[in-house]
């Protein structure tokens, strides 16, 4: 998954504006408690940014 396709995922699913609030400021269990954006910015891969944005906020199979 690239950074264009993540962004339009996480637009698609929570709304331009709360997709870029929690890119920013939800922090993820799963990275240790580093933001999606942190993760990102650390190296971790992106689809599973994704990934656990998804569980945490219990986006449908059909959005994934």
């Amino acid at each position: 998954m690239t950074l264009t396709e993540f962004r339009a995922r996480t637009a698609e699913a929570f709304g331009d504006l709360r997709a870029d609030h929690l890119v920013r400021s939800h922090h993820l269990a799963t990275f240790g408690g580093r933001t999606a954006s942190e993760a990102i910015d650390a190296g971790e891969p992106v689809k599973q940014v994704w990934l656990a944005l998804c569980a945490e906020f219990e986006v449908p199979d059909a959005l994934r």
